[in-house]
């Protein structure tokens, strides 16, 4: 293998993954309903010559595309799941939101095209040497607040994967080494009476007053959990408009995180004797129905050196003046928060440095050097339970400016952006190139596989997810 044939693959087919990710861009959903996003990128896998299998996992928009036979097995992961309310008109440099306000403001067109890049040309690979092996491009739905991932591994979906490999835009150009928080989200509803609240409130039983109950319960819980825990809510049910009338129903979704799945649960617990105390003090009933949950990330640091020496062999282009022009716009959009805490987004994606590099500049143009961290990443990923049962490793690459923080209008609008796509594919290179090493070469696989299966002789993988527990679709 020489070190040009990735790069000169998807320098070749440049336009064409451009062109999937910005239909994928123009054509956001929310999880579990990519229903265009899906089939257009199954049927792209389809045309560059894969077995696609629709519906894995008993979701819809879940597939997985094959290509080869025999071991090793080489997986890549694509997302392409858009958020609500950060719809937004690309290249712009303000806030003009689009008429359904869903948007990638995360980067998920980015993600599932440099994945399937990266699968296209290991398989090329593959093809063009006659070689053995199996490559594997996963479309997994679902996972801003739907942990698709976690579905699909407990379904057995990755079985038989030897090693799996993804990515994320940041501004950061390094190997994702940090580990996550693991969560659960879970509804909690309150049913009780209503009543003219001036006539008869006596008569009443509010289940909005139960929902605030819980929630200053919980708030007092937050000084009696680990240091990482976080605990976040949104009322979602309020009971309705009208003042004068006892709320019979009420409802308020959580997000219980902590750096171990123990320890979410032991804390979900807690929660949920908060809120049956809640409904204890309002005469209410409870209801409480577990939505989703995801594992913490376990890295792998055989492969995510591997990954590395592929990402400086990909290396990286000095933007154009254009594009340091747009960013620095970007960039002046920001809060003087956001800007101090630039490199503190960079940390989360795994910089390492100080900063010095990026002084007077926008945009990253240099590759991190790798070390290994035992911090934790203050969010959480789906990728996470991949790891549990695969061997894993995520690289970012550079597709925003500077201090741009995910989930936010300036992250959409960078989306399909020259820098954008120039940052995607050098992802894909980087996926691509370690694909490759792993299946061709048996040594680096076997190293892998020995760190992967030394860590899980004495950790044995439990899925958060309960088996009566269906994905849910966005509720908006």
């Amino acid at each position: 293998m020489t070190t040009n044939f990735a790069k000169e693959y998807l320098a070749a087919n440049k336009e064409q993954f451009e062109r999937v990710s910005e239909y994928i861009y123009n054509h956001p959903e929310t999880r579990f309903e990519e229903y265009s996003s899906a089939e257009f990128l199954a049927l792209e896998c389809e045309k560059a010559g894969f077995k696609v299998e629709r519906n894995v996992g008993d979701i819809e928009t879940a597939f997985v595309a094959t290509y080869g036979s025999g071991s090793p097995v080489i997986g890549f992961l694509g997302e392409f799941d858009a958020l609500s309310g950060l719809g937004q008109k690309p290249n712009m440099t303000s806030y003009e939101p689009t008429e359904n306000n869903v948007g990638h403001g995360c980067g998920h067109n980015l993600l599932g095209t440099g994945a399937f890049a990266a699968a296209c040309a290991a398989k090329k690979h593959l093809e063009e040497n006659n070689l053995p092996g199996t490559v594997k491009f996963f479309g997994c739905p679902g996972e801003e607040g739907g942990s698709g991932k976690t579905f699909m591994v407990r379904e057995g979906v990755f079985e038989g994967v030897d090693a799996a490999l993804t990515w994320h835009p940041s501004p950061a150009n390094s190997i994702i080494s940090l580990s996550s928080l693991a969560n659960y989200q879970v509804y909690f509803r309150f049913k009780g009476v209503s009543s003219h609240a001036a006539n008869s409130p006596h008569l009443g039983r509010s289940a909005l007053d139960a929902v605030e109950l819980m929630n200053v319960g919980v708030n007092y819980l937050r000084e009696h959990v680990p240091s990482d825990a976080r605990m976040h809510y949104a009322v979602t049910n309020t009971g309705g408009i009208s003042p004068n009338v006892v709320q019979a129903d009420a409802e308020v979704l959580y997000l219980i995180r902590s750096p171990k799945v123990k320890q979410v649960d032991d804390i979900y617990k807690r929660v949920c004797k908060i809120a049956e105390g809640a409904a204890l003090m309002t005469e209410t009933e409870l209801t409480i129905e577990f939505d989703k949950a995801c594992s913490n990330y376990i890295p792998n640091r055989t492969l995510e050196n591997i990954l590395h020496e592929n990402l400086q062999k990909a290396g990286i282009d000095k933007p154009v003046d254009e594009e340091v022009t747009f960013a620095k716009q970007l960039w002046s959009t920001l809060s003087e928060g956001e800007k101090e805490g630039y490199l503190d987004i960079l940390k989360g994606f795994g910089y390492r440095g100080d900063g010095s590099e990026f002084e007077g500049k926008y945009l990253a143009e240099t590759i991190s050097p790798y070390e290994p961290t035992n911090d934790i990443l203050p969010g959480s990923t789906d990728v996470a339970d991949v790891s549990w049962v695969v061997p894993t490793a995520q690289v970012t690459t550079s597709t925003s400016a500077l201090g741009t923080p995910l989930h936010t209008w300036q992250m959409t609008t960078q989306g399909i952006s020259s820098y954008a796509h120039k940052g995607m594919l050098r992802a894909a290179e980087a996926m691509a190139l370690t694909g490759i090493t792993l299946l061709t070469n048996k040594e680096d696989l076997e190293l892998v596989q020995e760190e992967f299966n030394e860590f899980r002789s004495k950790n044995p993988y439990k899925c958060p997810i309960p088996d009566n527990v269906k994905p849910s679709k966005l509720d908006k």
